[in-house]
């Protein structure tokens, strides 16, 4: 989120936004702090972007958040990408695997979301938002999404709100923390910490993501940019 979106959630407006496919959803309200409160989270346990992460870093994904066509773990993240492609290998939705621990509210707030951002604009859903058709080459998809913004003034002063919604974040990051934990954070509140600490040193670039700056550098003929790596 840009400067600019972060700026109006300061002003009379709190909103919440939907997208088909990882069904993500985020949720922005203004505050009497710093930073408004902003949550944005895919259904699924994690989606396809942090694997992504995981193979550049040649890591392996922890166990539980995908399965394989046999409902057995997958940890390797470059299989993970392909299966995932060819339907052989799934994201497990919020809660894991089953109804003890809450999966069947992940895959339902996952299918609110595929409803709201594909069934309304007759979009594309589910498997037609893997960018890859049966033929096995890249294609292109109607991808949908959805929007509402609420006039905080409609229903309560601006000022009543956001004192509100400020006070209810400090009492939970009050509360009382897990032992060995030294705080407790609201959302957005690391990502506001983090943006501070990257507009002072930068973004980190791991090595293969280094790779593949050069090589795209290389092949568009970039030569005006200067990488430090």
């Amino acid at each position: 989120m840009d400067g600019d979106q972060r700026a109006s959630i300061h002003g009379t407006h709190f909103w919440g936004a939907a997208h088909a496919g990882h069904q993500p959803i985020a949720f922005g309200a203004p505050t009497d702090e710093e930073f408004p409160f902003l949550f944005d989270g895919a259904t699924p346990i994690t989606q396809r972007g942090k694997i992504e992460v995981l193979a550049r870093e040649e890591k392996a994904v922890p166990t539980g958040w995908i399965i394989g066509e046999k409902n057995q773990p997958m940890t390797d993240a470059n299989e993970i990408l392909a299966g995932l492609n060819k339907g052989k290998a799934a994201l497990l939705p919020l809660g894991g695997e089953g109804e003890r621990l809450g999966g069947h509210k992940g895959y339902g707030l996952g299918t609110m979301v595929e409803i709201l951002s594909a069934a309304l604009q007759s979009g594309s859903f589910l498997y037609g938002l893997t960018g890859i058709g049966a033929d096995g080459k890249i294609k292109t998809f109607n991808v949908g999404h959805f929007f509402m913004a609420i006039n905080v003034e409609a229903f309560t002063a601006l000022e009543d709100f956001k004192k509100t919604t400020g006070q209810i974040l400090r009492e939970l990051r009050n509360s009382t923390r897990a032992p060995g934990q030294a705080r407790i954070y609201t959302a957005g509140e690391k990502e506001y910490e983090n943006e501070k600490m990257v507009r002072i040193k930068g973004v980190p670039v791991v090595p293969n993501l280094q790779k593949d700056l050069i090589f795209l550098k290389k092949e568009l003929g970039l030569d005006q940019f200067q990488f430090p790596f």
